[in-house]
C-alpha cells in the first residue's frame, strides 16, 4: 500500500489472526520508542521510552508516546518487554505503567536500574511488578515466545528479542553494535544470531540510527587506550562528559585516571545510580572508589577527573550547573578541560553549544570526538547491519528506531542484502506481517504526552502552544471593572510581560489603556453587556498597540469584574 493510500482505522481492524507490528513512538524520531506486536488477538509492548523536551517544548522536561491505543486492550496485553535500560526504551515505565499493568520483564541490569529510578522518584501508585530474566532464556508470553539474545550496546545487558510465534519468527534487534572488546559486559551473540536465522525468521525489525555511517562502529577498547593517552597530556582538572548509562565509558575513564595517577569522581544523580546498579548487578570492576561529590573540592585540581552527566546540554544536569557557577560543590578555572565523550544528538546543538560557550569564556577547553578518539557509538553502521541481514537473513526489513533518512539508509542496505520484501513504517500504521510481505492493514492516531512539572499533558491540547507565543511575543494580563451599564467603573488595568526592555513597559500599558478606552467607545450598550464582546475588543486593542510599538502581539487574556452601578 502506498503512503497517499488511506488504510481503515486501526481501533476498527480485526487482529484476531494474524500476526502484526505497530508503533506508537520510535520510527520518524530517535526516542520514545514504544512498539507492539500482536499474535492471534493478544498484544505485546516492547520498551517503553521518552525523548527529552527542547526549546520547541517550553517547560515539558520529558515526552513519550500516548499509550491510549493499547491501554484500551489492557485486557488482552501479555507485558511489556525491555531491550535495555537506556532512557529513550525504558523512561516511561514510571509514568505510564499504573495505565498498563502488566509485568515488565529485562535483564539485570535493566532492572536494578528501573528500580533504583523508582525508589529515587518516590513513585506513587501500585509498585510496578518486574521480572528479571536473563540472557538466553526463553520467555513464554501467551501466543508468544520471547527468546533474549546477548547483543553489545553503550549499556550493559542489551538484547535483541526472538519472538516466535504461530506465524514466525520475528527479530526485534533493540540497539546493537557490533565490538570485539565492549570493555563491560557481552560481545554481540552472533553463534546465536546465526542459529536463528537457520531455523528461519519472517521478519527482522531493527535499529536504523547509523545506518547512514559507512564502515564499522568501533571499539570501546579504542576510546579506552586513547582516554588515557589524553588525561596523560591535561593540566589541571579533567571534566568527562557522557551518557549516565555508559558504564563501559565510566570504567575507561575511572581506568584512565588511577593511570595517570588522579583520582576520579561521579558526579550527577543518574550517573551515580547507573554506577550503583553496574556494581549491583557485577558489570564494573574500577581499580578505587569515587570520591564523593561532596568532597571533590578538597583535593588538588590536577589530582582530580570528574565524570559528569550534561553531555547534550541538559539545563539541569552537573555540567550545566557547573559551567554556570550553580552547582554546591564543584567549579571550573582558567586552564581546566572538559572532554565531550559522547555524540551530539540532533536537536541538541544549542544546547550544547550554550555551555560549550559558557566554559571557553571562562577559560576552560573544551576537547570533542572531532579532535580525539574519546567517543564510539552504541549502533551498528552499514557493514555492521550488513553482517546481521547475512545471520537472520530476514523475508521482511522493517527500519525502526531513526529519522526518515536513517531508516531510507536503512531499507536500501536490506534491499541491497537480498530481503525480498520491506516496508518504512510511520507511528500509527498497523503492519500485519506474513510470507507474502508486509501490509498496512490500518492506522490509528497517535500523540506524544509532555511531563508537565508532575503530571502529563497532551502536547496538542494548546498548553505548550500558548507558552511558545509567550516566549515569543510575550504576553499581556488585563482586567477591566464594568458597571451594569457596561461602563468602566474604574481604570483598565494592563500588565506587559516579555513584550519590550522593562523601561518601556509602562508606557506601552498606557497607551495601550487609551487603545481599550477608544474601542470600548465603539460598542453599543448591548455589546458592552456581553462580557465575550468585550473581552475581544479590549484583546484587539492590547494586541494593536502593542504591535504597533514593537511589531509583536502578544498572548492577551482578559477579566471582566461586573459591579452594581451606584
Amino acid at each position: 500500500m502506498a503512503y497517499g493510500d488511506t488504510p481503515p482505522g486501526a481501533e476498527d481492524f480485526d487482529t484476531e489472526t494474524g500476526l502484526y507490528f505497530m508503533a506508537l513512538g520510535g520510527t520518524g524520531e530517535i526516542g520514545e520508542n514504544f512498539y507492539l506486536y500482536c499474535a492471534d488477538g493478544r498484544w505485546l509492548i516492547v520498551d517503553c521510552g521518552v525523548r527529552f523536551g527542547d526549546e520547541a517544548t517550553p517547560g515539558i522536561d520529558v515526552i513519550m508516546a500516548d499509550p491510549a491505543f493499547i491501554e484500551a486492550r489492557r485486557d488482552k496485553l501479555e507485558g511489556i518487554v525491555l531491550t535495555h535500560g537506556h532512557e529513550d526504551h525504558f523512561g516511561a515505565i514510571e509514568h505510564l505503567w499504573d495505565r498498563l499493568r502488566v509485568p515488565v520483564y529485562g535483564t539485570p541490569f535493566t532492572t536494578a536500574l528501573l528500580q533504583l529510578k523508582l525508589e529515587e522518584r518516590r513513585r506513587n501508585g501500585r509498585p510496578v511488578d518486574i521480572v528479571t530474566v536473563e540472557a538466553g532464556d526463553r520467555l513464554p508470553l501467551g501466543p508468544f515466545e520471547v527468546e533474549f539474545v546477548s547483543v553489545c550496546h553503550s549499556i550493559p545487558d542489551s538484547t535483541a528479542l526472538v519472538l516466535r510465534t504461530p506465524h514466525g519468527a520475528v527479530v526485534h534487534s533493540g540497539d546493537w553494535k557490533l565490538d570485539p572488546d565492549p570493555v563491560i559486559g557481552a560481545r554481540t551473540d552472533d553463534a546465536r544470531l546465526r542459529a536463528v536465522g537457520q531455523e528461519g525468521v519472517l521478519a527482522l525489525i531493527g535499529d536504523s540510527t547509523n545506518a547512514l555511517v559507512p564502515g564499522r562502529t568501533g571499539s570501546e577498547a579504542d576510546v579506552a587506550t586513547a582516554m588515557e593517552e589524553l588525561l596523560a597530556t591535561l593540566p589541571g582538572r579533567v571534566a568527562v562528559t557522557c551518557f549516565s548509562t555508559n558504564v563501559a565509558r565510566v570504567h575507561s575513564v575511572a581506568r584512565a585516571a588511577h593511570a595517570c595517577g588522579r583520582h576520579w569522581a561521579l558526579v550527577g544523580r543518574s550517573l551515580q545510580r547507573s554506577f550503583a546498579a553496574a556494581r549491583q548487578t557485577g558489570f564494573l570492576d574500577v581499580p578505587e572508589e569515587p570520591v564523593p561529590e561532596r568532597e571533590v573540592g578538597y583535593l588538588p585540581n590536577d589530582r582530580m577527573v570528574l565524570i559528569c552527566t550534561g553531555s547534550q546540554g541538559e539545563p539541569r544536569s552537573a555540567l550545566s550547573k557547573i559551567a554556570f557557577k550553580e552547582h554546591k560543590h564543584i567549579t571550573f578555572a582558567e586552564g581546566d578541560t572538559v572532554v565531550y565523550s559522547a555524540r551530539e544528538i540532533p536537536g541538541n546543538e544549542r544546547a550544547i553549544l550554550r555551555v560549550q560557550n559558557r566554559l571557553i569564556a571562562d577559560g576552560v577547553r573544551v576537547i570533542d570526538e572531532e579532535s580525539h578518539h574519546i567517543h564510539v557509538s552504541g549502533h551498528p553502521s552499514r557493514d555492521d547491519l550488513v553482517d546481521m541481514y547475512q545471520w537472520i537473513r530476514p523475508r521482511i526489513a522493517i527500519p525502526v528506531h531513526g529519522e526518515p533518512r536513517h531508516q531510507l539508509a536503512h531499507s536500501e542496505i536490506a534491499k541491497a542484502c537480498q530481503v525480498p520484501n520491506g516496508l518504512v513504517p510511520r507511528n500509527g500504521e498497523l503492519i500485519r506481517l506474513d510470507a507474502g510481505g508486509p501490509s498496512i492493514v490500518g492506522t490509528v492516531e497517535v500523540a506524544s504526552l509532555g511531563l508537565d512539572g508532575d503530571r502529563l499533558i497532551d502536547l496538542e491540547d494548546g498548553t505548550v502552544t500558548a507558552r511558545r507565543r509567550i516566549v515569543h511575543s510575550g504576553a499581556a494580563v488585563v482586567t477591566l471593572i464594568l458597571d451594569d451599564e457596561g461602563e468602566l467603573a474604574a481604570e483598565p488595568a494592563v500588565s506587559l510581560l516579555g513584550v519590550a526592555a522593562p523601561e518601556r513597559l509602562e508606557a506601552l500599558a498606557q497607551d495601550a489603556v487609551l487603545q481599550i478606552r477608544d474601542l470600548l467607545d465603539t460598542l453599543s450598550a448591548e455589546e458592552r453587556g456581553l462580557d465575550g464582546e468585550v473581552e475581544e475588543a479590549a484583546r484587539i486593542a492590547v494586541r494593536r498597540s502593542v504591535r504597533n510599538a514593537t511589531g509583536k502581539k502578544p498572548v492577551t487574556e482578559v477579566h471582566i469584574v461586573r459591579v452594581p452601578g451606584r
